[in-house]
């Protein structure tokens, strides 16, 4: 490991301590779970898309600024309390859901799937 790796591993788990006030402060705990809850079923959506032969990059990038967008707006919402930022997570959410119907209309099969 080297010192960079380890001081960015302790400037993140610093950064969980005191964002663990915030949302106790700001009484957010329910919004960011929230994001969370979002960015780990699409984050697992990237991953078993980038392990397919042929990369589906229009559901991959769909869930990618999904993700950035919905739960990204949800965690600054969250840290800052600062309500307009609520107004960017639908357009995440819409995002989600192209990913999805994307996937639906084109479902990727075994070997044989083309480059979406």
């Amino acid at each position: 490991m080297t010192n960079t790796t380890a001081a960015r591993v302790s400037a993140m788990l610093g950064f969980l301590a005191v964002v663990n006030q915030l949302l106790d402060k700001n009484h957010t705990l329910q919004i960011w779970e929230k994001a969370v809850l979002y960015h780990f079923i699409h984050t697992v959506m990237l991953f078993l898309l980038s392990g397919r032969p042929r990369l589906a990059l229009g559901p991959w990038f769909a869930f990618l600024i999904g993700i950035v967008l919905f739960s990204g707006s949800l965690y600054v919402l969250a840290l800052t309390n600062i309500k307009w930022l609520g107004a960017i997570t639908p357009l995440g959410g819409i995002s989600f859901l192209v990913g999805w119907l994307w996937l639906a209309i084109k479902p990727i099969a075994g070997n044989d799937a083309k480059g979406l």
